[in-house]
């Protein structure tokens, strides 16, 4: 029998494979619309690759989600926010839930240590819920909202305070954003000099660009909490059966299983998995969908022209999408004036986002240095 020599290489691959055999890594993105669940995809897919056992965590849409994306892995639920957006003042919205908000936080604290102990949890990767980490184990924080917009100086004073507060709890934070040129988030993601330390690990998107034959003239993906999810899909679908384009409406619904048509021209689907929305955004000559940061990530890496209509009374969502149109790349129009065939015709003079800036993987090397264990 002949003696099989192997390289250092090799060798050091089997390793690492072994050593990441032993870890647990617990993901767990907010429940506030999907893309707090969606950006966290790709690490996902990157720990698989790397060996690593993993537990989901989430509650509603986004738990389902997951099970939808990887029903091979475990996925446990966790307290819920149970956040409602139906008003169109922010400060009013959260200030009613507040007592509810902060009871989640400390609750999904008191599970979080719990799954810790009894699966032996060695990492943590929360994605905006600020309760889910642990001091027994290296806990990182994913946002791209080191300073928060809120109307009026004080308040907006207060709130930062309670959020640099609430990050200090974690071990790092990692910004899906570029440090400084061409980033998307711009202030959102670049404030003074913060501690934790802040890692800018590029942009998380589950989606890959590409090319396809365009089957649709404008794919609608709604997202976002209740009741306004809800009403922008109404107005929308109001007016896509009057014009002369083809139209596929994603719901962003994974616990509901349904497609149908409203309309000749208007498909309607309830959700669909991440290669399969790949596959119909890149046929579709045109976008509609919210100004959340996850849908503008997701734009940028397509290079896809889009429709942007910020949630009522969100101030990120409107400082994003006011920032990216006076820079040419996006049209935006309010909910309450949503006029989409206007919309449509001024897409021709923006020019989207140039994909060739923004790649999506960059984050692997700050995750494989963050788990390895002879790193620090």
């Amino acid at each position: 029998m002949g003696v099989v020599f192997l390289s250092t290489a090799v060798k050091g691959n089997l390793f690492f494979h072994l050593i990441h055999s032993f870890l647990k890594v617990l993901i767990a993105p907010l429940n506030w619309g999907l893309g707090h669940a969606t950006r966290c995809i790709p690490i996902i897919r990157a720990l698989e690759e790397l060996g690593v056992e993993i537990i989901l965590a989430s509650d509603g849409a986004a738990l389902y989600l997951l099970r939808a994306e990887f029903p091979h892995l475990e996925v446990v639920e966790i307290p819920s926010y149970r956040i409602q957006y139906g008003s169109s003042n922010m400060i009013v919205t959260i200030a009613r839930q507040l007592p509810r908000i902060l009871f989640a936080i400390r609750s999904e604290q008191w599970a979080v240590e719990r799954l810790v102990r009894e699966r032996g949890i060695t990492h943590i990767i929360s994605d905006n819920r600020y309760g889910c980490f642990s001091r027994k184990t290296k806990s990182v924080l994913i946002t791209h909202q080191l300073h928060v917009i809120v109307p009026g100086r004080p308040l907006e004073w207060l709130a930062n305070r309670v959020i640099k507060r609430a990050i200090r709890k974690f071990d790092c934070v990692w910004a899906p954003d570029l440090p400084e040129i061409n980033n998307l988030a711009g202030k959102l993601a670049h404030p003074p000099l913060t501690d934790p330390p802040v890692h800018y690990v590029g942009l998380l998107s589950r989606l890959k660009p590409g090319e396809n034959d365009n089957d649709y003239d404008v794919a609608v993906v709604l997202s976002g909490p209740e009741p306004q999810r809800t009403a922008l899909e109404q107005r929308l679908i109001e007016q896509a059966i009057t014009l002369p384009y083809k139209f596929i409406i994603i719901q962003g619904r994974p616990k509901r299983k349904h497609h149908h048509y409203v309309a000749d021209n208007v498909e309607i689907v309830s959700y669909l998995t991440s290669e399969d929305l790949n596959e119909v955004l890149l046929g579709s000559r045109a976008i509609v969908c919210r100004a959340g940061y996850s849908s503008i990530m997701d734009l940028a890496v397509l290079g896809k022209k889009a429709l942007l209509v910020p949630t009522p009374g969100q101030t990120e969502q409107e400082y994003l999408a006011r920032r990216l149109s006076e820079e040419g790349h996006f049209v935006v129009q309010r909910q309450d004036q949503i006029n989409l065939e206007a919309g449509l015709e001024q897409l021709q003079h923006t020019q989207g986002l140039d994909p060739s800036l923004y790649t999506s993987d960059a984050f692997r090397q700050v995750l494989e240095n963050w788990i390895n264990p002879i790193a620090d």
